[in-house]
């Protein structure tokens, strides 16, 4: 196989791993073909440049696509640590997660906590002009959606009462306060428009996110049953005629 790949200046990429072949394929529009025959003109992929390159202390095959509307890129990460190159990764990731997501949805609500500020406003007073005992579920759920500015008031070292705080104040005294959310940025405690400083959230995001928790949370108000861990090693053994309990 290998004398014939050098006798007719074939050059031979081995992959060990499905989905690199997959991607590969896709890369250069080819089809992956089962067993060794003669590819067609439409399973025969093209690439404008295939060449070794040293990344690193890696040696590394390097397929290379100057048209404009090549399927897939590759994106190489350089950093100090490896704690480094995670974070970069982790920010690559939630970018190329956010534009998919638009790609279905262009939705998007004022971040920096201001939608959950708002929701958790409406909520509340919806719960105080319900009577009976309902109201303090009601008032329980709205509790639920200040956590979110409280996370992000504990990660800026600020105080996460004097946030709500403010964060309330705004949304129910300034005309335009629904967009109100917390400035991440500054060392005091203040509230900015989130739609000014262009700060969103994704619609989706946040209407899966309540989704999930308002199933989590149902899912265990429902169950009826607690299951209780035993010890090991079945029942212990029956006292004999000599053996004595004590109380």
């Amino acid at each position: 196989m290998m004398h014939f790949a050098n006798k007719y200046n074939i050059m031979v990429v081995r992959l060990m791993s499905k989905w690199d072949l997959r991607r590969l394929c896709k890369s250069i529009c080819a089809t992956a073909l089962p067993s060794l025959t003669v590819p067609t003109a439409e399973e025969t992929g093209f690439c404008s440049s295939i060449q070794l390159e040293e990344l690193g202390d890696t040696v590394v095959v390097v397929f290379r696509q100057d048209r404009e509307e090549s399927a897939m890129s590759t994106i190489i990460i350089r950093g100090s640590t490896d704690n480094v190159m995670d974070d970069i990764e982790r920010a690559i990731d939630d970018g190329v997660n956010t534009v998919k997501v638009l790609t279905r949805d262009q939705r998007c609500l004022p971040g920096a906590g201001a939608t959950e500020i708002e929701l958790a406003k409406q909520i509340m007073d919806f719960g105080e002009q319900t009577p009976g005992i309902e109201q303090y579920a009601i008032k329980a759920f709205a509790g639920a959606f200040e956590m979110f500015p409280k996370c992000l008031a504990a990660n800026t070292g600020l105080r996460p009462n004097e946030v709500l705080a403010k964060m309330y104040n705004a949304h129910q005294e300034q005309p335009d306060g629904i967009n109100a959310g917390f400035n991440l940025e500054s060392d005091v405690c203040e509230t900015i428009d989130t739609v000014q400083h262009k700060i969103f959230d994704l619609f989706l995001t946040k209407q899966w996110g309540i989704k999930f928790a308002i199933n989590a949370a149902t899912t265990v108000l429902v169950v009826d049953q607690i299951i209780m861990a035993k010890q090991a090693g079945g029942p212990k053994p029956r006292p004999g005629k000599g053996d004595t309990d004590d109380d």
